[in-house]
């Protein structure tokens, strides 16, 4: 879809005037542009002159006159359009699906379709295309060095980055407040990298992952006999980060005893090794990281509280991602670029439901854990809902009530939704409630629960696929 814009875009591809007459009065209806062909050359001629990028979905026939609509397809996918193909044919054989898919077709619907299959293919195929043009883009949005650091183009994101270019020239303490997993550390780097310190060094320190035995050796380091164990002089962390960056992860864990410590190298900006008879001067910024409520910490006596007002000069929240869910393809796409290897995987639309739906107690660290798992088990090229996490597919496999949430914006408040919003929110409830329905009356039996609605078993599995319905929890 062009930039701003918000309608789907449909070329429908369909020599029988009837059928395409009604197909462009149903997704007319449902809010999508349509246009129509009856002849693939001059599409194919748009397509070969670049005219053809801002289609989301393509309608295709397959009995095509004078070409076949797989040979329209594979001239889609040799052109390298981003478009979702959905094929159309009179044809319910194994071998025709087999060949759309072996083409590579987005899916097929076998005439004479429903209407509600009809609107409910087309915008899983639209979201589809909207997906792999996040993933085709995701190079353009993520290159620049310091933005690899943080990826998000959500308000939330573009407030936390406008804070930072802000607070990059100044040499203030900074608190990081976020749960575990937000990327609080990244945000910490990319403070560094655009201050006037980054060609120094970026030194970072669990305090929470340390014994306290030894937090005072790696915070100021020790000399040679100091203790058991201490065979030589070692620097800590802040002689390490001398003129560079010190960034303390979860402070709120250190003990009191250390806090005072601490408080005094801040102070006095010099440090003495443990066992050690002299003090070394340091010039470090220092930026600390907690997901506890340090305020509380204090009341309960748990932190001192002028280290508190110490460090917390300027603090900068990291949202959690389920805050900012808008950010989920681009960082899935970043993710795959990370870990897919040389082959481009790519993420199915229903496999993006499941994560869309998924609450991510565990943040950015547990999605990029999720992609980790997804891409050791894929099979394809796209990765399905299958692969991913049993936590995050299982969610989606209770029933849900039959309350249409019509009512209720994604943002929590009560406004009215737009209609075809409403709809389709309505339209999926509605269906994965059917659907549902049948596997309970099928008793865990896909065949008999497609017979039943009057849908072929392909079909009606995927449907299932896309609901996140496992038919295994039917079975009595």
């Amino acid at each position: 879809m062009d930039e701003g814009s918000t309608r789907v875009k449909v070329m429908v591809v369909e020599d029988d005037p009837e059928v395409a007459k009604a197909i462009a009065r149903k997704l007319g209806g449902d809010g999508l542009e349509v246009e129509l062909a009856d002849d693939p050359r001059p599409v194919l001629a748009r397509l070969d002159a670049g005219e053809a990028d801002d289609w989301d979905v393509v309608l295709l026939d397959v009995g095509l006159p004078g070409m076949s609509g797989i040979d329209v397809l594979r001239r889609f996918r040799e052109a390298n359009s981003l478009a979702s193909i959905v094929m159309l044919t009179g044809d319910n054989s194994a071998n025709t699906a087999t060949t759309c898919m072996r083409a590579g077709a987005f899916y097929y619907l076998t005439k004479p379709f429903r209407p509600y299959e009809l609107s409910s293919m087309v915008e899983s195929a639209a979201r589809y295309s909207t997906l792999r043009r996040e993933l085709a883009g995701v190079r353009q949005g993520i290159d620049d060095a310091s933005d690899q650091l943080l990826v998000g183009t959500s308000p939330a994101m573009r407030k936390l980055r406008a804070a930072l270019d802000r607070l990059a020239g100044q040499d203030v303490s900074i608190l990081i407040r976020g749960e575990s997993g937000t990327g609080k550390e990244l945000v910490a780097r990319a403070l560094h990298e655009r201050g006037a310190r980054r060609k120094r060094r970026f030194v970072a320190l669990n305090c929470g992952a340390i014994p306290e035995s030894l937090i005072d050796s790696e915070l100021f380091g020790h000399a040679k006999g100091a203790f058991t164990g201490a065979t030589a002089d070692r620097p800590g962390v802040f002689v390490e980060a001398d003129g560079g960056t010190l960034f303390l992860d979860e402070i709120g864990d250190m003990p009191t005893a250390v806090q005072a410590r601490l408080l005094r190298v801040l102070q006095e900006s010099e440090v003495r090794p443990v066992g050690g008879s002299g003090v070394r001067k340091i010039d470090v910024r220092v930026i600390a990281a907690t997901h506890v409520d340090l305020m509380a910490a204090v009341e309960h006596g748990r932190f001192r509280q002028d280290l508190f007002y110490r460090l917390n000069v300027v603090v900068l929240g990291v949202p959690p991602l389920r805050d900012r869910l808008e950010d989920l393809p681009i960082l899935a796409a970043h993710f795959l670029r990370k870990h897919g290897g040389q082959t481009p995987l790519s993420l199915s639309p229903d496999a993006l439901d499941a994560m869309r739906d998924y609450p991510w107690p565990g943040n950015v660290r547990e999605l990029e854990n999720a992609i980790l798992h997804a891409v050791a088990l894929h099979q394809g090229d796209a990765l399905m809902p299958e692969s991913l996490p049993h936590a995050i597919t299982a969610r989606n496999n209770g029933r849900l009530t039959a309350t249409i949430p019509v009512a209720e914006t994604e943002g929590g408040d009560d406004q009215l939704p737009p209609l075809t919003e409403a709809k389709r929110r309505a339209s999926a409830v509605f269906e994965k409630n059917y659907l549902t329905l049948a596997m309970e009356r099928a008793k865990g039996s896909i065949s008999e629960a497609a017979r039943l609605a009057g849908l072929d078993r392909t079909n009606f599995r995927r449907l299932l696929q896309r609901h996140g319905i496992d038919a295994t929890a039917f079975k009595t």
